[in-house]
């Protein structure tokens, strides 16, 4: 048995009480599915302005109807500070107050923040106070938030370990990094300890296809199965971590879990390597091949865009020994599943 097997079996023994923000989002609403399949009790908060109703349609739609009772939605905005702390409180069959806090709510997108710094502000940095307040007054067991590897700005030493970062390259990197700062001044003014997940490129099922500032995997996912263009920012040997959502839900519960000794830190979560976005082209279109879905879309190349880094590649080493940290999937078999659920939405759209 895995220490993460371990940790899941210990839960699911005795149940307790998570509070996910951003909950209908990509990693909100998988890290619910997870959690509610281990018969957790869960209080979702969203304002869904980036997150879907369908995803927590289809969180019902794979749980049982008593695993679903379970879930409270608190419809709020972590820059409102009341709204904050009434999800601090689950009202289901009982009234009981939250134990772990999954801080996945915010403004995501390098091209967002640059082009509406105030807002990303305002989600990442107040609403993320706000957050850190509501749970250090109502005494959480434990915080856990998303961070990002944005934080490593311009430091060009790969693999990226965590105590050596550089300067920022977009005000969304600014509010992630002013979001670690925020957690460390809590713990050594308030006794508040924290973890910080600094995820790399995550990518899976229910990641948003659409808009302007989705993610290069389900927009490129999209136009290869319609078979449209795919524009790439650059020569396409730009290269990222990039890590299946299943990773980044295990870091999340490991990390909910931890000892107080592993506490007070971030920890890269990605899978150790680097994957050139031509790589990334190549794989889709396999992943594609293997689901029985052939793409005659072919690469267009553009400038390079404004904020992003080179290339970007984990060192996971600290994540492994303190939160015993094993990456399940690799780039190529994370793909598959995600493709497979991109067929399966579109065919249903």
């Amino acid at each position: 048995m895995t220490h993460f097997e371990k940790i899941k079996a210990e839960i699911q023994s005795e149940p307790k009480v998570w509070l996910i923000t951003g909950v209908a989002g990509f990693i909100g609403s998988n890290l619910l599915e997870t959690l509610l399949q281990l018969d957790q009790k869960v209080v979702g908060l969203d304002n869904f302005s980036t997150g879907h109703q369908r995803n927590l349609d289809e969180v019902q739609s794979v749980v049982s109807p008593e695993q679903w009772a379970q879930f409270v939605m608190v419809n709020g905005d972590i820059r409102n500070i009341d709204d904050c702390r009434k999800a601090m409180t689950f009202r289901g069959v009982a009234e009981m107050a939250v134990d772990y806090v999954l801080h996945q709510a915010a403004l995501g997108s390098v091209p967002r923040s640059i082009n509406d710094p105030i807002t990303t502000n305002a989600t990442n940095i107040d609403g993320f106070l706000n957050m850190l307040v509501a749970a250090k007054d109502a005494q959480v067991k434990s915080f856990t938030y998303a961070a990002s590897s944005s934080t490593y700005g311009d430091h060009p030493a790969l693999p990226k370990v965590e105590g050596v970062i550089g300067k920022p390259l977009s005000p969304y990197a600014v509010t992630k990094y002013v979001n670690e700062l925020y957690a460390e001044v809590f713990s050594s003014t308030y006794g508040f300890k924290t973890i910080g997940l600094r995820y790399f490129n995550v990518f899976g099922k229910r990641q948003d296809p659409n808009g302007a500032y989705a993610a290069v995997i389900p927009k490129w996912t999209a136009a290869m199965i319609n078979n449209e263009e795919v524009f790439v920012n650059g020569d396409g040997e730009t290269s990222r971590d990039f890590c299946f959502v299943e990773n980044a839900i295990q870091a999340n519960i490991l990390a909910a879990c931890a000892t107080s000794e592993a506490k007070n830190n971030v920890y890269n979560v990605a899978v150790g390597d680097r994957t050139t976005l031509n790589q990334v082209f190549a794989c889709i279109k396999d992943a594609l091949s293997r689901v029985k879905v052939f793409s005659t879309s072919e690469m267009v190349y553009r400038d390079f865009r404004a904020g992003d880094v080179r290339h970007s590649q984990a060192n996971i080493d600290k994540a492994k020994e303190l939160l015993g940290y094993a990456p399940l999937y690799n780039v190529g078999e994370g793909m598959l599943k995600a493709v497979s659920w991109y067929v399966s939405f579109f065919s249903r759209s």
